[in-house]
């Protein structure tokens, strides 16, 4: 290679010099390459889990649920009493199923009663639903685990497994319902059981009663009337925008909620959550960040003959510098990209077959209403987020070659 070739394209020239200087020692580049490699699945494991974590416990308390947003009477929320219901408005629920970050419209009519079956007698929540529309916002259907199915459901009632377990009770057989309607009407009514649904949450599987919109509606003396219109979203970010525009829509006499403002208690969680996840990741950047620069100062050490024969045959120490970090930076760029290769069939999945737990962890789970399974995040920017920060801390580990070749004594590296 001549020195004028160097000094006409001295880029191209350093690029192909450090990239043939990589495979010139093809077990040192495979170790170093290989450190990052486990650094960006580690990173990106323990990212993936808490942003799924995250994603699972909004997924769980808005899809099941509250819904991204809900449309109340005004005071409903605060009292939850069907005298602060609203009239059942079709043009209402029409127009906000137009919004186009609007997946679903879902009207409700809920209240509390006493269910019973012989001398068995327990407090459950009763809701009244459109079963088509519910079951395309909570798969309620696919919850039914005898009896009739959802959407050919049209009469009596649908009731959660482990309160059928509580009455005795079975498709077939009857039920009483015994509660308060609309400004202050006794309610009362026979039903018969038309099917059970398992919910995998204690507190739901132990009192919820379902019943069709219209027979709640006649049941507690409330004709045409609703508590709540929930509004399931496509994308949790569209949720500032889309509480606008419903607001807009719902008028003055109606208040529009979000799931945040309905369930301070999960946003508190996900908060405290998030704090420990940064002071994990940097613990882990640290981890990782020692890792890769005692792998970059092995390999310096070993080439420190190296470095005091080319510099003592001419070789400026400013090339030779770029040549080593583009060295760095290569094995970094490799190392990353692998990684993240490697990472994507993994959490792909864990998506699918996510880890069951077991235990105190699953109880506490169970406890705030969640399924006790281990989540994880396919969001591609999980991935790309820290695949650039190893790569960035392999990057700034490449600033120890420099500073070993600014005062690298040539002839002491050529006796070593």
């Amino acid at each position: 290679m001549k020195h004028s070739d160097i000094r006409r394209s001295p880029g191209g020239i350093f690029l192909r010099m450090a990239w043939r200087n990589l495979w010139r020692n093809k077990k040192r580049t495979v170790i170093a390459s290989a450190s990052i490699v486990f650094a960006v699945l580690l990173a990106v494991a323990m990212s993936s889990m808490a942003t799924g974590g995250h994603e699972y416990m909004i997924f769980s308390a808005v899809r099941f649920s509250t819904g991204h947003l809900q449309i109340h009477g005004r005071g409903y929320w605060e009292k939850r009493s069907l005298d602060e219901s609203m009239v059942y408005d079709s043009a209402l629920i029409a127009a906000a199923a137009q919004i186009p970050s609007v997946a679903e419209v879902v009207p409700r009519l809920e209240s509390v009663a006493l269910i019973s079956r012989g001398n068995a007698t327990r407090v459950s929540s009763i809701i009244g639903i459109d079963p088509l529309r519910e079951n395309a916002m909570t798969a309620l259907g696919s919850r039914v685990v005898r009896g009739t199915p959802l959407l050919h459901w049209n009469a009596g009632a649908i009731i959660a497994e482990g309160l059928a377990r509580m009455l005795d009770a079975d498709v077939g057989d009857s039920i009483v319902i015994y509660g308060q309607g609309y400004q202050g009407v006794t309610a009362a009514g026979i039903l018969p059981i038309a099917a059970i649904v398992h919910f995998p949450v204690p507190d739901m599987n132990n009192t919820g009663v379902f019943l069709s919109l219209s027979t709640m509606q006649s049941m507690f003396a409330a004709p045409d009337r609703i508590t709540s219109v929930a509004i399931l979203l496509h994308r949790d970010e569209d949720l500032s925008a889309a509480a606008r525009a419903v607001t807009a829509l719902a008028g003055p006499d109606r208040e529009v909620m979000t799931w945040r403002q309905m369930m301070p208690e999960l946003v508190q969680a996900i908060a405290a959550d998030d704090g420990g996840m940064v002071i994990m990741l940097l613990i882990l950047y640290v981890v990782i960040g020692f890792g890769i620069f005692g792998t970059v100062m092995m390999m310096t050490a070993e080439r420190r003959h190296e470095f005091g024969v080319t510099i003592a045959v001419g070789m400026k120490r400013w090339r030779l510098m770029v040549i080593t970090s583009l060295e760095a930076l290569m094995v970094s760029m490799l190392g990353a990209v692998v990684g993240i290769l490697a990472a994507v069939p993994v959490i792909a999945y864990f998506a699918r077959f996510p880890i069951r737990l077991g235990g105190e962890y699953a109880a506490a789970m169970l406890a705030y209403g969640l399924e006790p399974i281990l989540p994880v995040s396919t969001d591609p920017a999980v991935f790309l987020l820290q695949g650039l920060s190893v790569f960035l801390l392999g990057a700034v580990s490449a600033l120890y070659p420099i500073m070993v070749l600014r005062s690298l004594d040539p002839v002491r590296a050529m006796r070593r």
